[in-house]
């Protein structure tokens, strides 16, 4: 089950019609629109709506911060990290060190650094093959440990399902997709980056001169970057209304909700060890989860009405606001059923 919100205004068949209205001005209010929704999102994460830049996806966003980045720069990715957090390094020819993810993951990416001095450490909040999720209290006391240190984060496994202030967290960016647990579909997502971040990437573009043409006057160097044309205001208006829905909702009470529903799941696949070892040893649990069996049972799954996915050595499921205990139980039902 899906949520799918669309903006009053700007979305739906009848935003279709009246943005190609003559007597309607939508397409003038483009802009204007945009920075509403970016004051949408910098609100609901605590983040500056200057640095907060709307992108139609995750990749879009970080490569295009990657390239801002001087070639010798040396990175630090975990392996089998989402591929579009390490491929546009690994693609670039760029300076790079991984980390294995084991439970002890935290440890071995503070070691890592101490030993190999990378100048950026790139990681998902939540591994998307396991449903590892990172301690983010060791991102905060890993700033205070390597000040130096930029950290920059893929949220799109993470963000929606329980508060996150940016400014706080020990992060210099945060990057996402509105698709997963934003609830918001495809074609939007944005960038979030703090003002030391800000400083250091595109340093030679940022010492030139600003655009001069009138269309282009309120936009800073680093918007001709991350968002060098116009915006999709459908896709950006469903983000928008997904974080509102989320804000009155509460994010704490989305986190507490999803918090039982973990709980009880992990209790119930620990019992039928179809937990991965790794993450069965770690206090902290993700909603994100892989049962361990058999990748195969995909199909019947899906005809039991169960969405899902392959991923590594077994098959992966999401919990979120939308899921009851009842939903649990019936996965498990099916899975005991087809499980051998």
């Amino acid at each position: 089950m899906a949520c799918y919100l669309v903006h009053t205004r700007c979305g739906g068949k009848k935003g279709e019609n009246d943005f190609f209205a003559p007597e309607v001005s939508l397409r003038e209010e483009q802009g204007s629109f945009i920075e509403q929704v970016k004051d949408t999102i910098a609100r609901v994460f605590n983040a500056n709506a200057e640095n907060t830049f709307c992108t139609p996806n995750f990749s879009f966003g970080f490569s295009t911060l990657l390239d801002g980045f001087p070639k010798d720069t040396r990175f630090l990715l975990l392996q089998e990290d989402y591929p579009s957090l390490n491929y546009p390094v690994i693609s670039r020819g760029l300076i790079y060190d991984t980390v294995e993810i084991t439970a002890r993951l935290e440890q071995d990416i503070e070691e890592a650094i101490k030993v190999l001095k990378p100048q950026v450490l790139l990681l998902s909040l939540v591994q998307y093959i396991t449903g590892i999720k990172i301690d983010l209290d060791f991102i905060r006391n890993l700033r205070a440990k390597f000040p130096d240190l930029i950290i920059i984060g893929d949220g799109t496994q993470f963000l929606g399902t329980e508060p996150f202030d940016f400014e706080t967290s020990g992060f210099d960016a945060i990057g996402t997709s509105g698709y997963k647990w934003l609830m918001a579909g495809f074609g939007n997502g944005f960038l979030l980056i703090n003002d030391r971040l800000k400083d250091h990437i595109y340093q030679k573009a940022q010492s030139g001169s600003r655009p001069k043409e009138q269309m282009w006057a309120s936009k800073t160097i680093l918007h001709t970057f991350f968002e060098p044309g116009h915006q999709d205001t459908l896709a950006h208006g469903t983000l928008a209304q997904s974080l509102l829905f989320l804000e009155q909702a509460g994010l704490e009470k989305v986190q507490q909700h999803i918090k039982n529903l973990t709980e009880m799941a992990y209790k119930e696949f620990n019992l039928r060890q179809w937990l991965l070892p790794m993450v069965a040893e770690r206090a902290i649990k993700s909603p994100l989860i892989n049962i361990q069996v058999d990748p195969k049972l995909y199909p019947i799954l899906l005809e039991e009405g169960i969405r899902c996915f392959p991923r590594g050595t077994g098959i992966r499921i999401g919990l979120h606001v939308y899921n009851t205990t009842d939903d649990i139980a019936r996965l498990l039902t099916v899975l005991e059923k087809v499980a051998k």
